[in-house]
């Protein structure tokens, strides 16, 4: 039987957007040939897996030219190539993906990470976010195959475009450690965990300063980004060397190693445009999987999980006293904090990638 081929494009790095692999993962289980491509980036980590990688160095790197220049290239690869089936990872793949799609007649599912045009860097560039609204404005309508991360983000797109986006969140397996590794954090205090990238509007600021109102608690940031000099210049600022602790970077298989020894986890997204407010950050999940409760802001998606669940509390605002006055509460509240480990024990047997993958089978036949 000759395996159906599934190209598969996307401009994150490869070596960190677990989505992607998940997907490619259950994909070649469900017996598919899959091809990833992508782009070399400075900080890349070399990565093996069962599918095949197809990483193009680009000339430019910055916004403008770069989208033009993968999306060129991107489309001249397609042109002499193969497949059954073509998926698209976010807008910034989508149009060479979809005039190839239509040029030579394969399937074209797109899978939308977030509400792209309305991210938090697009705030205030009206240009610029007027040119991402445009794009989807025309493509979106006259994609048939689609779904995203959050229910916010589906019915946004449903409503405005007519095209019945389906939902597959974004959901830790249920035995997520791959390496398993014997780590410590740099403290014996107890600690509040941030993993994820280092971008604006996670929370991480007022975190910091919140630190000031609560004893015996330390941050750990796992990760990278772009505000990474600007919170460590904070963190001088506000005199928290000794408080709050920058691990850098850590593989996937490795991750869950760190998150289960953690004290609390924080899940403070800031309400940065739409993008924001609807996201569904995997943080959320991995910390229900590690078991340890979270501090979360009040967004829809957030705040639907959290109160379904019962798996941790919401902040009121993000002044730092406030989340201070929440972090504390909690910890004072050994009842509670059982409760929270309790619920996270069933929520984790539901709430996993081994029931949400099914849902691909809608897509990929």
């Amino acid at each position: 039987m000759i395996k159906k081929k599934i190209f598969v494009a996307v401009t994150n790095d490869i070596s960190t957007d677990y989505r992607v692999h998940k997907i490619c993962s259950y994909l070649i289980d469900k017996n598919f040939e899959i091809d990833v491509y992508g782009r070399i980036l400075p900080n890349t980590i070399s990565v093996k897996r069962a599918y095949k990688i197809i990483r193009k160095k680009h000339f430019f790197n910055n916004e403008v030219w770069f989208y033009a220049e993968f999306n060129i290239r991107l489309f001249f690869h397609l042109l002499l190539k193969k497949y059954d089936y073509i998926l698209a990872n976010d807008l910034d793949t989508l149009p060479a993906c979809f005039f190839i799609s239509k040029l030579k007649n394969i399937t074209l599912v797109y899978d939308s990470h977030e509400l792209f045009s309305e991210g938090p860097e697009l705030q205030g560039r009206k240009f610029v976010q007027g040119f991402w609204r445009k794009l989807e404005d025309f493509f979106l309508p006259k994609v048939q195959n689609s779904y995203t991360v959050s229910q916010s983000i589906a019915e946004f797109y449903s409503a405005k475009y007519q095209n019945n986006m389906g939902l597959i969140r974004n959901i830790p397996l249920k035995k997520d450690i791959l390496e398993v590794d014997e780590v410590s954090f740099p403290t014996k205090n107890r600690t509040i965990l941030y993993q994820g990238v280092l971008n604006p509007g996670r929370g991480l600021e007022p975190m910091i300063k919140a630190l000031h109102f609560i004893d015996n608690l330390d941050l750990i940031i796992i990760g990278y980004g772009k505000v990474k000099a600007e919170l460590r210049a904070l963190v001088a600022e506000q005199q928290m060397q000794d408080r709050v602790h920058f691990l850098g970077r850590i593989k996937r298989e490795k991750l869950f190693n760190y998150t289960k020894l953690a004290t609390l986890g924080m899940v403070l997204e800031e309400p940065l445009g739409l993008s924001f407010k609807y996201s569904l950050p995997n943080k959320l999940f991995d910390y229900i999987h590690a078991e340890i409760p979270i501090i979360a802001g009040n967004m829809p998606e957030i705040s639907r999980i959290i109160n379904e669940y019962k798996v941790g509390v919401l902040v009121d605002d993000y002044q730092p006293e406030n989340i201070a006055k929440s972090i504390n509460n909690l910890l004072n509240d050994k009842v509670l904090l059982a409760e929270i480990k309790q619920n996270q024990q069933k929520a984790k047997e539901v709430l996993c990638w081994e029931i949400e993958r099914k849902k691909l089978d809608n897509y990929f036949k």
